[in-house]
């Protein structure tokens, strides 16, 4: 997929953020996007596991040098919210074989977030992060629930598909730490993170080698005009989740964006349908917030 940044430089006419997003654009421009102090051994993770190739030695010599990392990978193994046949998990190597690669991307993307939220230099923006990171698991969850129900093949790859949807707007909050002014003119941030963060999410996981199916959940799933026809993808669930997520205390508005969006008909969803999810997923977030360290 190439990646298309968006048609004007959104700066609102404020010098901090004109120069903000020229920076953005330069750094899509030379393919250098990269989250500013992610942690090498998850961005290893990410790109080891899109190895055809890949043995198990190399990925467990990878994940062996960080040990806050394997214990991550050893509490989803045997958690409940991504129970596998199987008795308790005590060796990584029996737990990296379990997982599988989407939720070993996933166990790597929740290391980092948490080493983000704990470096000095983002101090500054840790309650932030938080929140977002926050969102995305909640998003994850419903998503996750959402595949179980229509498409049980697909779970695993909407479960990280959720954490990794706001990975755009990541980016965007990681680098404004440096331009501190940005904060205080909220309308100029938005308006770079509305109109920067699918192309953003889009070159950082292309250049993490995440699966093109995930990138391209992430990078359309905010877009209303794209192309729903064919069958059911994650793209689809991704967008119903984001959906559920955003109304989901606000039932009788639930329902009519429910009727009204393309996506969410392909899934013939119903406002009693997403009550039954949220129910479920409701029950199932404490238990993936656990196994995700958050």
């Amino acid at each position: 997929m190439a990646v298309q940044a968006p048609a004007q430089d959104t700066g609102g006419g404020k010098p901090e953020a004109f120069r903000f997003v020229q920076e953005l654009a330069t750094e899509l421009s030379q393919g250098t996007v990269e989250v500013p102090g992610f942690p090498d051994v998850a961005a290893k993770v990410q790109r080891a596991l899109a190895d055809p190739e890949l043995k198990a030695d190399r990925l467990l010599r990878i994940v062996s040098v960080e040990p806050v990392l394997a214990a991550r990978i050893m509490q989803m193994a045997n958690s409940a919210a991504l129970a596998r046949p199987g008795g308790p998990v005590t060796e990584l190597r029996t737990a990296i074989t379990r997982l599988g690669f989407e939720l070993l991307r996933s166990a790597a993307l929740s290391y980092a977030l948490e080493q983000l939220k704990r470096a000095p230099e983002l101090r500054n923006i840790a309650r932030p992060l938080h929140l977002l990171w926050q969102r995305s698991v909640g998003v994850a969850a419903i998503c996750h629930g959402l595949a179980r129900r229509v498409a049980p093949s697909m779970a695993d790859t909407a479960l990280l598909a959720g954490l990794l949807h706001s990975v755009g707007r990541l980016y965007i909050l990681v680098r404004s730490s440096r331009h501190p002014t940005l904060f205080s003119d909220p309308g100029s941030y938005q308006c770079i993170v509305r109109d920067w963060h699918a192309a953003v999410a889009q070159a950082l996981l292309e250049n993490w080698k995440v699966p093109e199916e995930i990138v391209r959940a992430v990078a359309e799933c905010d877009d209303p005009g794209r192309d729903c026809r064919g069958a059911l993808d994650l793209t689809d669930l991704l967008a119903t989740a984001c959906l559920i997520a955003a109304h989901r205390n606000d039932p009788a508005l639930l329902e009519t964006q429910l009727l009204h969006t393309r996506v969410a008909a392909r899934l013939a969803l119903k406002s009693g349908d997403c009550e039954a999810l949220l129910r479920e997923t409701d029950g199932d977030l404490e238990a993936l917030r656990s196994a995700l360290g958050t």
